[in-house]
């Protein structure tokens, strides 16, 4: 999925279908919006991880997490190109907004 980003963004936007994606990539490549998990801060927690057991933890001794930093990112040029009005209160709430 992650090498046709650019393709299903295009593919959507040309059938003037809204597109909702998990990731900030695809509303990079054309993509309407996305919701999902900021990945910079999992990669960060990954770092942090290799680090204790890098230092000697054992794996299995350490704790399961889940995400809790998300982002909204919204494409307005997309949103304009399928004739779509994102009303202001959303993209208030936005993380990101593309222009």
């Amino acid at each position: 999925m992650t090498a046709n980003e650019k393709r299903i963004a295009g593919l959507a936007s040309k059938s003037r279908l809204p597109s909702m994606h998990g990731s900030r990539e695809y509303v990079e490549a054309g993509g309407l919006m996305s919701y999902g998990a900021d990945r910079v801060d999992i990669y960060r927690r990954v770092a942090y991880f290799v680090d204790k057991i890098l230092k000697g933890a054992k794996p299995a001794d350490l704790p399961v997490e889940q995400p809790t930093k998300f982002e909204l990112v919204i494409n307005l040029k997309t949103a304009k190109q399928i004739g779509l009005t994102i009303p202001q209160r959303v993209l208030g709430r936005a993380d990101k907004v593309i222009k």
